[in-house]
């Protein structure tokens, strides 16, 4: 059984910052990318940045300069530092793994997801 959760959101005026912060556990071998998505009312989940299990990443261009990715292995976990947040910014962020289990083959995990609020 594996398991994410995500923790870190609220509510923020615009501006202002938050970190993410989203940690695996269960019988997990190995974890290949991290990924954070968002989803706003009525649209669709977007990826947010993603960062892979040697440290590369990759941003959607609506966050690149306010947002970081980054990952602790030994942890199991991957952060999301966001500066600089706008109203749109606006969603459910969710964690997404692709992890392989003790014994198993690769698959997606998805966490729970977190509300970030911004107020204008």
């Amino acid at each position: 059984q594996v398991q994410l959760v995500e923790s870190g959101g609220g509510l923020v005026q615009a501006g202002g910052s938050l970190r993410l912060s989203c940690a695996a556990s269960g019988s997990i071998f190995s974890i290949n990318a991290m990924e954070w998505y968002r989803q706003a009312p009525g649209k669709q989940r977007e990826l947010v940045a993603a960062i892979t299990r040697l440290g590369s990443t990759n941003y959607a261009d609506s966050v690149k300069g306010r947002f970081t990715i980054s990952r602790d292995n030994a942890r199991n976990t991957v952060y999301l530092q966001m500066n600089v947040l706008k109203p749109e910014d606006t969603a459910v962020y969710y964690c997404n793994a692709l992890l392989r289990v003790s014994g198993g083959s690769l698959s997606n995990y998805w966490g729970q997801g977190t509300q970030v609020t911004v107020s204008s």
